[in-house]
């Protein structure tokens, strides 16, 4: 048995490896619409909010132009630089065959996820339910976009886990009622996401924690 009924997780940097490809997108955005650089520290703060919200921490004015610009070049090099981390797509069999019902809770936009899934069908295969950032008014590191998928699923707070590599993600777990759990194979350092109920720095940890091995 799973430890856990329901098991949701945090798209880019927890389950698909996207680091590369939305650094280099904001890169292209910023220095498209605002004529500058900046670190790649800087770029990647706020990674796990809304798009239009990490545009808005670049330039406030600016933040719509900056997002179409951004959106441009990720959608056209999504194929080319998205990747599984290794060893996901087999822990998300594994927890489907002891029963568990998967969820992705992220702050992309559908039509993005859509690229992502359809260049990662071994992913998308085994996820049971989507929400996105269309699916609620409010965002991580509010709760509901965890409870919505909770509610999707018809599963209770109690008998589920969010499992992200962001701060926003333990924050919004943690408020929604589940357990957190955080990796540090993404965007964000261990101190992070220290908050979490339990933190795993590789994939097969992950997974036999998630399926109750050893326990």
């Amino acid at each position: 048995m799973p430890r856990f009924g329901t098991v949701l997780f945090d798209l880019d940097g927890t389950v698909v490896d996207t680091v590369a490809l939305i650094r280099e997108s904001h890169r292209h955005a910023v220095q498209t619409v605002l004529g500058t650089d900046l670190p790649d520290e800087v770029l990647l703060a706020n990674v796990g909010r809304p798009l239009i919200e990490q545009m808005q921490a670049f330039d406030m004015d600016r933040a719509e132009e900056l997002a179409r610009e951004q959106r441009a070049w990720n959608h056209a090099h999504t194929a080319e630089l998205i990747r599984p981390y290794p060893g996901i797509a087999h822990t998300l069999a594994r927890l489907g065959d002891a029963g568990a019902r998967i969820g992705i809770v992220t702050s992309k936009a559908r039509p993005t996820v859509q690229l992502a899934f359809d260049a990662l069908p071994e992913v998308a295969c085994h996820v049971d339910v989507l929400v996105a950032v269309e699916d609620t008014h409010v965002h991580k590191p509010r709760p509901e976009p965890v409870l919505l998928a909770l509610d999707r699923l018809g599963a209770a707070p109690a008998d589920a886990c969010y499992v992200g590599d962001a701060p926003f993600d333990v924050a919004a777990g943690a408020a929604a009622g589940v357990v957190t759990v955080g990796v540090t194979w993404g965007f964000f350092p261990r101190q992070a996401i220290a908050g979490a109920d339990v933190v795993f720095d590789d994939v097969p940890s992950l997974g036999d924690y998630l399926l109750g091995v050893g326990t």
